[in-house]
């Protein structure tokens, strides 16, 4: 049995590796080991611990130089026994201050004595220090993520470490092959080289373009970059952090950021409520205007000098309630700029989003506002006095843009919505619907009413801001989108979000077609939806058997209480279409009611009897008989999938008009049939709304009028059909008959003259 088990015995346990005690890394070893590498040439091991900085490198020993050392190790043992047993103190014997350090056999005995509680290795045995020679450490400036072995030894011996840290950035260091004076003590690893100008550490919260077009400023946390973007390599990499401080805690937090006129400094904003001037050149802090809110500045605009002006101003919008006019000007002692605060405007909750207007008359020039209270206010920028103020936003608006002649501006905002005002009354053009999350950036291409949205859904949107349709979708990020910046003449758009990515969206001469484009974003979507549909089906279907089968329940007894079959039926886009067809009809509908009435209102004051032509979108119709016809031109296969599309607020609409035209003996068949779906798809929430009782109670006693009048109709014409045919045979039947003339009488009487 024991040659059994010496035969089946894979792994044995022969020590620990340890670093030497005079090194004082006493703290790194009660980390836990995060990976282990070999070289290449597998006569080196190293060893980096979690949340640490160094990497310890042991080098593997020869058969020859491990023997040595076991037997230096006993003998060294031996003496030390000796001399325990012949010293009147004996293994009391305490350490001195000024005695020597353990030497490397003591600190393996140790470690054995520490482990020997649950494994046990015996003396004579090959150790893990008799295998293994400590070769040094590697120090990196930053915790440590990752490193490999380069495949290569320099010449002199020595092998190089490549670190991947945690900020992002790749070290290579160099540790030396020790030289014959210094044969057995550790060696000092030297950083050769780094590469840390690509990529941001940590996700990307702001992308500002140059005016130019030419330089981009990223912002990551405390890290700012700044890239050239035709052929995007990075310029300048810098910390945001105070001077002299080279503590990352000390670092700022950046939200926003801008490029000053001149593309020579960045103005950034921070959550600290400072605001930070950089030199591109030289990547210095050049300003720092501490403490210029008392909250995070979430937003920022500059706002470029009109004509017969010269000075230009930033606008910032911050938590503190406060949306702060700063002066650019420069320094006394330096061409560098600073800033100036001139005047405030307080508001009654926490500014999201500032924006200035694109016009260049001063008179005329807007600010924007948002804040939490999920509106916008529209203030003079001479004067600030109030303008406006827009509501519709069930949440707080993240991001908002005007077009460059001022007619409109968009808006997104947490509750997933785009919403475009007319800037002459404030009113809502239309509300726009596509993103899957909160919408974190907008901006418009200029001089047309094109523009672009990104989202928390990872998705980047292209709109139609004239015809209110998504033009295109852009897929491409693994994470939140939470910035946008736009070219001059839209040649590409700049997205940056939380997989720390910058996508550089480039325009092509490629025809898009916008309905193909719905058409594919659709597909994919009831894909997804069907798909995710029949795996939840089967495994609830699975788990529920699993169920029956454990609590020995009976199936046969819950059979009858199931449903035998459902409607076979798949949402398409046909249906998905025809469904907005008739929201849109609705919604036209109410709107030529609401003409009608005012209309007829005014003819009522004024007197008059004039007529009101018909609307020719409707084609004439009247609204209740424009929404029949959408009904009718929907396919009986595909009526049921659109109405389940419908919002309850439509379906209320929609019974309004089926009531009038029941009322007008209209589409009785086809009201009927849509009513009946109606309040069985929808049962609960018209249960629940009290409102709707009244309408539903009307509805069906003309339901039940007028297919008992189609009822009697048909029965009627039915009976008279069955008339006309019995005496249509009746007839027939007397023409075929001659009575009881024969041929003969008949022949005879042909041949008389009268």
């Amino acid at each position: 049995d024991n040659q059994d088990n010496d035969a089946d015995e894979v792994f044995r346990y022969i020590g620990s590796l340890q670093p030497p005690a005079s090194l004082n890394m006493t703290s790194s070893n009660n980390e836990e080991v995060a990976s282990i590498h070999f070289h290449p040439s597998g006569r080196y091991v190293g060893v980096c611990r979690a949340n640490d900085r160094v990497i310890e490198i042991y080098a593997a020993r020869s058969e020859v130089e491990v023997q040595k050392k076991r037997r230096r190790r006993l003998r060294r043992r031996r003496e030390k026994q000796n001399l325990a047993a012949t010293s009147e103190k004996g293994a009391t014997k305490k350490r001195g201050l000024l005695d020597d350090p353990e030497s490397e056999d003591e600190q393996d005995n140790a470690g054995d004595a520490k482990e020997g509680s649950f494994l046990e290795v015996s003396p004579e045995a090959v150790k893990a220090m008799d295998e293994f020679e400590f070769r040094g450490i590697v120090r990196a400036t930053h915790k440590i993520r990752g490193f490999a072995f380069a495949p290569f030894q320099e010449r002199g011996g020595g092998i190089r470490v490549v670190i991947a840290l945690a900020t992002n950035s790749l070290e290579v260091h160099s540790v030396p092959k020790p030289t014959k004076s210094a044969q057995g003590m550790p060696v000092t690893a030297d950083r050769v080289s780094t590469l840390d100008m690509y990529g941001h550490p940590t996700g990307i919260r702001s992308v500002a373009l140059s005016s130019e077009d030419s330089m981009a400023c990223t912002v990551s946390k405390s890290v700012v970059k700044i890239w050239n973007v035709n052929n995007r390599s990075c310029l300048r990499s810098l910390t945001a952090a105070p001077s002299g401080s080279k503590s990352s805690s000390a670092s700022y937090y950046c939200l926003c950021s801008a490029f000053l006129p001149g593309n020579t400094h960045v103005v950034l904003g921070t959550r600290e409520g400072h605001l930070i001037i950089i030199d591109v050149a030289s990547g210095d802090i050049v300003y720092t205007e501490e403490n210029a809110h008392d909250g995070a500045i979430w937003s920022m605009d500059i706002c470029h000098p009109s004509r017969g002006q010269e000075s230009m101003s930033l606008v910032t919008g911050s938590a503190d309630k406060l949306v702060k006019y700063w002066e650019i000007e420069k320094q006394d002692d330096s061409q560098h700029p600073l800033v100036v605060h001139t005047r405030s405007l307080q508001m009654s909750d926490d500014v999201m989003c500032v924006r200035f207007s694109h016009s260049t008359d001063p008179e005329k020039r807007l600010l924007f506002v948002a804040s939490l209270d999920s509106t916008i206010k529209v203030f003079f920028n001479d004067s600030l006095k109030f303008f406006l103020s827009l509501y519709g936003h069930k949440l707080p608006v993240l991001a908002f843009d005007s077009s460059s002649d001022d007619t409109i501006l968009a808006s997104g905002g947490a509750d997933k919505s785009i919403k475009i005002w007319g800037l002459d009354f404030g009113d809502t053009h239309r509300t726009l619907y596509g993103h899957e999350d909160s919408i974190t950036d907008l901006r418009f291409v200029k001089r047309t009413h094109y523009f672009f949205t990104c989202s928390k859904d990872q998705t980047v949107r292209y709109w139609d801001g004239d015809r209110f349709q998504q033009i295109l979708l852009l897929r491409g990020h693994a994470s939140e989108v939470n910035c946008l910046a736009l070219s001059s003449n839209g040649a590409f758009v700049l997205s940056g979000g939380m997989d720390r990515q910058v996508r550089v969206w480039e325009r092509t001469k490629d025809i898009v077609f916008p309905d193909e484009e719905r058409e594919r974003e659709l597909e994919d979507m009831f894909d997804k939806v069907d798909g995710s549909r029949r795996e939840e089906n089967t495994a609830d279907a699975l788990m529920k058997a699993q169920k029956d089968g454990e609590d020995g329940l009976d199936a046969d007894d819950e059979e009858d209480e199931k449903p035998q079959s459902e409607a076979a039926v798949k949402q398409s886009i046909l249906s998905v279409s025809s469904g907005d067809r008739i929201m849109e009809a609705i919604e036209m509908a109410d709107q030529e009611t609401k003409e009608i009435s005012s209309f007829r209102k005014l003819q009522e004051e004024r007197g008059g009897d004039s007529q009101r032509a018909p609307n020719p979108l409707l084609f004439g119709m009247s609204p209740s008989e424009y929404v029949l016809w959408i009904l009718r031109s929907v396919k009986s296969v595909d009526l049921e999938q659109s109405l389940l599309v419908l919002p309850l607020n439509h379906v209320e609409r929609l019974m309004h008009y089926l009531i009038v035209n029941l009322q007008r003996h209209k589409g009785v068949e086809l009201c009927a049939k849509v009513s009946v779906f109606l309040v069985k798809a929808h049962q609960a929430q018209i249960v629940a709304n009290r409102t709707m009782m009244t309408p539903l109670r009307e509805l069906q006693n003309l339901v039940r009028k007028r297919t008992t009048e189609a009822r009697d109709t048909v029965g009627f014409n039915l009976a008279a059909m069955r008339m006309v045919a019995r005496i249509a045979n009746e007839k027939k039947n007397e023409r075929l008959n001659y009575g009881e003339k024969s041929m003969k009488d008949i022949w005879g009487e042909l041949g008389k003259i009268s």
